[in-house]
C-alpha cells in the first residue's frame, strides 16, 4: 500500500510540474526527462547552472532541492510565507494545484523577480522563517550527517556511563536514507510528553545506505536499532508516556505469549524507528563467538578487552566500609552500588586489584548459569559466561539449516530477510518450498555490553543486522555524574551525586585496552 501512496504523489508531482514548464514557455514532456527536468527548472527559477552538480552532492543536494522547490512557486508569485511552506511540505499537492490552475501564470525567474521587488517581512515572519529552516537543517543533518546521543543504561558502564551525551557520527557506515519519511521532527519514535508515536507508516521506502567512510570493524562502539524491538508492548491502562513500555519479545520469554496479550497492547515498529541502542561490536560477519568462563573467545583467539570491562562480585565487608579516598581513587560509589545490589557491585579488573588490598573485604567473581533467556531460546544450557560457538553469518555465504541449528538462524531468515518460514515435524520450508540450506542476503554482527554481567546484548536477542546499524559514536560532548545535573535519589531511594563530570569531557568513545 504505501508503494501505491508514493507513485501516486510522485506522479501528482511530475503531472504539477508538466503543467508549470508548459505555462512558462516550455516543452511539458521535459519535467519527465530525467536531467534534463532539474535543468530546465534551473533556468527557469534564474539559479546558476552549478547548482545542477550541488544536487549530487550528499545532503547539500538536499537544501539545494529544497531552494529550488520554493523557488519554482516563486516564479508564479507565490512569496507569501505559507505559500512558500506548502512548496517545501506538501509540493505533490501544491505543485499541481498550481499547475492545473488556467489562472496561475508564469511571471518570470524567481531570482530576477526577488532582486527587482524585495519582499518587506514581519518580524513574525522573520522569526518563522528561521525557525523553520532551523527545524528543517537539523533534521536533515540529525538525519544524515551527526546525532546528539545520551547512555540510558549501564551496559556500557565502565566505558560509556549512564550521563554521558555522545555525538554519533551516521556518515561513517554510511547514512541509511530515511524509510519512514512521514514523522514528528527531531524526535525518535515517541512524541514527548505525549507519549504517541512520532511517525506514520503511510508511505514506506526502501533500505538505502550511502557509501560508508570506512567499515565497521571489531571493537567499534556502535549504535544501532534494537532488533527485537520491532514489537512493544505498553501495559493495559498505563497512559503511554514516555518510556512507558517494554520489549514483546523478552517479556513473552518471562511471562508467556497469553499474559503478554492479555495485559498489554502491543505496537509493532519500522526498522528505522526502533529504540536505539549502543554496544561494543565484538563479532564481524563469518566469524565465531565462543564464551568460557566470562572469557570471550573471536575464532578461537582470547578477545581483546575494553578498558573499562566490568564483571559482578560479591563483595562482603567484614570491618565497615572502607576509606572513602581510597574508593574515590578506585571511581567506585560505594553506597548506591550496595544498596542497589546487596552486596553485589559491577567491577573491572583495575578496581578488583585495588579492593582486594583490603583484607576486611571477602571479594568473590560470580558465574552465571544456565538460562532459558538466552538466545536462541531453546534450551541449550548455555549462559551469559559460557555461550556458543555461533557462527555469525555473512552476506553470500550458503549455510545448513536443520533442526539442531534453525533456532540460531530462524530470525535471520524469516524477520531481517523477510522469508516465509515454517518449522514442522516433516522440515523445514522456506517460501513453501522444503528447504536444508540457506543463503544469507546480508550482513550480521555480534554486539555485547562492557558490563558484561549487567547488558542484555546478543547474547539474549542475537544477531545485529546491517541494515540495523545507525553510526558510529565519536566523543563524549558533556557527562552529568550519575546522569543528574543537581544530584538526588535514585530509583532506590538512595541519594546520588549529580554535576558534570568534567574529566570525562571529549574523551574519545572507543578507549579500548591494546
Amino acid at each position: 500500500m504505501s508503494y501505491i501512496i508514493s507513485i501516486i504523489l510522485l506522479l501528482a508531482f511530475g503531472a504539477g510540474l508538466y503543467k508549470m514548464f508548459e505555462k512558462a514557455g516550455e516543452a511539458g514532456w521535459k519535467a519527465i526527462v530525467p536531467g534534463l527536468n532539474l535543468y530546465t527548472w534551473i533556468k527557469l527559477t534564474g539559479r546558476p547552472m552549478y547548482w545542477l552538480a550541488l544536487l549530487l552532492v550528499p545532503i547539500v543536494g538536499i537544501f539545494i532541492f529544497a531552494y529550488m522547490l520554493i523557488d519554482m512557486v516563486k516564479c508564479f508569485g507565490k512569496f507569501g510565507f505559507w505559500e512558500q511552506a506548502l512548496a517545501i511540505v506538501v509540493p505533490f499537492f501544491y505543485y499541481p494545484f498550481i499547475g492545473f490552475q488556467n489562472e496561475e501564470k508564469y511571471l518570470g525567474k524567481a531570482v530576477v523577480m526577488s532582486k527587482e521587488n524585495p519582499i518587506k517581512k514581519s518580524v513574525f515572519r522573520e522569526w518563522a522563517e528561521a525557525i523553520i529552516f532551523a527545524v528543517f537543517a537539523a533534521t536533515f543533518i540529525r538525519m544524515f550527517l551527526i546525532e546528539a546521543y545520551t547512555i540510558p543504561t549501564p551496559s556500557m558502564e565502565g566505558s560509556l556511563l549512564v550521563g554521558d551525551f555522545l555525538f554519533v557520527s551516521k556518515l561513517s557506515y554510511g547514512s541509511r536514507m530515511p524509510m519512514t519519511p512521514i514523522q514528528f521532527p527531531l524526535v525518535h519514535n515517541k512524541i514527548p510528553f505525549i507519549g504517541n508515536e512520532s511517525y506514520s507508516e503511510a508511505v514506506k521506502w526502501d533500505y538505502r545506505r550511502l557509501a560508508p567512510i570506512r567499515d565497521l570493524k571489531r571493537y567499534d562502539p556502535v549504535v544501532f536499532n534494537f532488533p527485537e524491538g520491532d514489537t512493544v508492548a505498553f501495559r493495559k491502562g498505563v497512559s503511554r508516556t514516555a518510556m512507558q513500555y517494554t520489549h514483546y519479545y523478552g517479556l513473552k520469554r518471562q511471562i508467556g505469549e497469553q499474559a503478554t496479550k492479555r495485559n498489554y497492547d502491543l505496537v509493532t515498529r519500522p526498522l528505522d524507528k526502533r529504540d536505539n541502542y549502543i554496544k561494543r561490536c565484538v563479532g564481524l560477519p563469518g566469524d565465531i563467538i565462543e564464551i568460557k568462563d566470562r572469557v570471550l573467545y573471536v575464532n578461537g583467539e582470547e578477545a581483546r578487552k575494553p578498558e573499562g570491562l566490568q564483571f559482578s562480585y560479591q563483595v562482603n565487608p567484614t570491618a565497615g566500609k572502607p576509606n572513602q579516598k581510597w574508593l574515590d581513587e578506585l571511581d567506585i560509589d560505594w553506597d548506591a552500588e550496595r544498596s542497589k545490589n546487596r552486596g553485589v557491585m559491577f567491577l573491572t579488573e583495575k578496581q578488583v586489584e585495588g579492593l582486594r588490598k583490603d583484607s576486611t573485604l571477602q571479594i568473590k567473581a560470580l558465574i552465571n548459569d544456565p538460562n532459558p533467556s538466552i538466545f536462541p531460546h531453546d534450551g541449550r544450557g548455555w549462559s551469559m559466561d559460557n555461550f556458543g560457538p555461533v557462527t555469525i553469518p555473512k552476506k553470500g555465504e550458503t549455510i545448513n539449516i536443520g533442526p539442531k541449528n534453525i533456532n540460531i538462524y530462524k530470525r535471520v531468515i524469516k524477520d531481517y530477510e523477510g522469508n516465509d518460514l515454517k518449522i514442522g515435524k516433516g522440515g523445514i520450508e522456506i517460501n513453501g518450498k522444503p528447504a536444508t540450506q540457506y543463503t544469507i542476503q546480508q550482513d550480521y554482527y555480534w554486539m555485547m555490553g562492557d558490563n558484561r554481567h549487567n547488558s542484555e546484548d546478543s547474547r539474549v536477542w542475537g544477531f545485529v543486522p546491517q541494515d540495523h546499524i545507525v553510526g558510529k559514536p565519536l566523543f563524549i560532548w558533556m557527562s552529568l555524574k550519575n546522569g543528574k545535573l543537581f544530584g538526588g535519589k535514585n530509583e532506590n531511594g538512595v541519594k546520588e551525586k549529580g554535576g558534570i563530570n568534567f574529566k570525562r569531557l571529549f574523551r574519545g568513545a572507543n578507549d579500548m585496552a591494546e
